[in-house]
């Protein structure tokens, strides 16, 4: 599958070059849209070994408590940074995956998840704060007890180059937040 997204990859970079071959502006914006940049060079600041901890909110104020690991890497020449999970949560072992990218073009963030808690795909599209090196994303994700998609907004501030803060939150109908989990990562020296 790999090699088949990378050949359309191929193919539709190899169109677009010859569909402009004589502009050399559409030159240019491929190899703009190709090359990575400021903020795939911020998303490698993640690159490492982390240690996690994780606060789930449950209704009525309860707290559930786990702890895990994690990895990150960047990928792909350095566009995208990809990041495994670990941890115990209630008394399962929970495995996810993620893809987190900045698109050159459309000059923002994307993340997709899945995980073994689930058989979805979340994908959500995210601006970065410089001033406050907060990443924030907004999209959805699939509530099972209805079948409906559900909101979401998660937001990943870096502390310093080896502390971050993750917050999930649903985002309700009249717009209000509701903290799902929060997560500190201390990086693995």
């Amino acid at each position: 599958m790999k090699k088949l997204i990378s050949l359309l990859s191929l193919i539709m970079f190899i169109e677009g070059v010859s569909y402009g071959q004589d502009d050399p502006g559409t030159m240019e914006a491929w190899m703009k849209y190709m090359t990575p940049g400021p903020m795939h060079e911020m998303l490698s600041s993640m690159v490492g070994d982390w240690k996690t901890a994780m606060t789930m909110k449950g209704q009525g104020g309860q707290e559930m408590k786990s702890e895990g690991t994690a990895k990150f890497e960047m990928i792909l020449g350095g566009r995208y940074l990809k990041s495994t999970f670990e941890s115990d949560m209630m008394g399962m072992t929970m495995e996810g995956m993620g893809i987190d990218a900045y698109d050159n073009a459309k000059k923002e963030f994307i993340s997709v998840w899945i995980d073994n808690m689930g058989t979805g795909v979340t994908v959500l599209n995210g601006k970065l704060d410089e001033a406050t090196k907060t990443l924030t994303y907004y999209g959805t994700t699939v509530d099972p007890a209805t079948g409906e998609d559900s909101k979401i907004k998660s937001v990943t501030k870096i502390i310093d180059e080896d502390n971050h803060k993750f917050e999930m939150y649903n985002v309700m109908p009249d717009g209000s937040e509701v903290l799902m989990f929060e997560m500190d990562y201390i990086r693995i020296k």
